[in-house]
């Protein structure tokens, strides 16, 4: 597996971003390591909140979550995934599968021994970060579902299939656009090149070019099965689990009723939908989402 690093220096003009970086390594699956970057905000005697982003975004995504919630007391996590941030970077795109994604987290979370963790979770956020939750539900005491779903082979909506099909065909690959795209509100452009920063060419770009092949829409997908294992599991979960789908992105439509009717936990929660948000609702409604995650734990 050759491995690109983005350098340092194209974080240098990064807006609203001051945290201090963290990296641990886990293994690669061909015998080598790769570097997983992390930001580790708060007390770290504190409960951890978990915030996992998605396609084709970055810890980035939760500038204004971190300092809110770890002003609350709360030990804010936020990785980023591999292939993106300031995460290392296959440069291959066959070794960018969903399991692997789910392989490198798992060792990743199990590395820092979390534990009485609370999960937002947001596209691929989702995907993979309730898997991890199916696998070590011991470790979770509370999920937040954002715009995200967990697919096993029963077909895509004509929101997604559009985006699957841009997303191949695009060229170059505008990823500070894209993430503009699935906002309500417009980014600065200084927001705009911060998604851009961690990808100095296309070469950088592979992961955020597979993710969208990855999503398990037809029976033919890798990841069916453990897809519909995961769902086995978190139709026995009985930890509080809330729904935060947005009113303004086709991808996810109603995504959150599959949640709220298959998951004990998700009974008599107050399920948001968040109005005027994207997407990426954590770039239209950041107070609004951290407040909720502040309330849900406290309650």
């Amino acid at each position: 597996m050759k491995i690109l690093r983005t350098p340092e220096e194209a974080f240098a003009e990064i807006p609203d971003y001051p945290f201090a970086p963290k990296y641990l390594s886990v293994a690669a699956g061909d015998g080598a390591d790769i570097r997983i970057h992390y930001v580790d905000e708060g007390p770290n005697d504190a409960d951890p909140v978990l915030l996992m982003h998605g396609e084709p975004s970055w810890s980035y995504l939760y500038r204004k979550f971190t300092p809110f919630l770890a002003g609350k007391g709360h030990r804010v996590l936020a990785p980023d995934l591999i292939g993106f941030g300031k995460s290392d970077k296959p440069d291959s795109r066959a070794d960018y599968t969903y399991e692997n994604h789910v392989a490198w987290m798992s060792d990743w979370l199990t590395s820092l021994d979390l534990s009485n963790i609370t999960l937002f979770c947001q596209d691929w956020g989702g995907l993979i970060g309730l898997r991890l939750v199916a696998a070590f539900p011991d470790r979770f005491a509370r999920v937040v579902i954002a715009n995200t779903g967990l697919p096993t082979g029963t077909g895509m909506n004509d929101g997604f299939r559009e985006w699957l099909q841009i997303s191949q065909t695009v060229d170059p690959f505008p990823v500070g656009t894209i993430v503009n795209m699935g906002c309500v509100r417009s980014l600065s452009q200084e927001e705009i090149a911060a998604y851009e920063a961690p990808f100095p060419d296309e070469r950088y770009k592979e992961g955020a070019r597979q993710f969208p092949m990855l999503v398990p829409v037809t029976p033919e997908h890798a990841s069916v099965a453990e897809n519909i294992e995961t769902w086995k599991v978190l139709e026995c979960f009985d930890k509080p689990v809330l729904t935060c789908f947005s009113d303004r992105d086709p991808v996810t439509k109603d995504g959150e009723q599959a949640f709220i009717e298959r998951i004990p936990g998700a009974a008599g929660q107050p399920h948001r939908i968040i109005e005027q948000a994207g997407h990426f609702l954590q770039e239209d409604r950041p107070e609004e989402l951290c407040q909720i995650i502040d309330t849900f734990i406290r309650s």
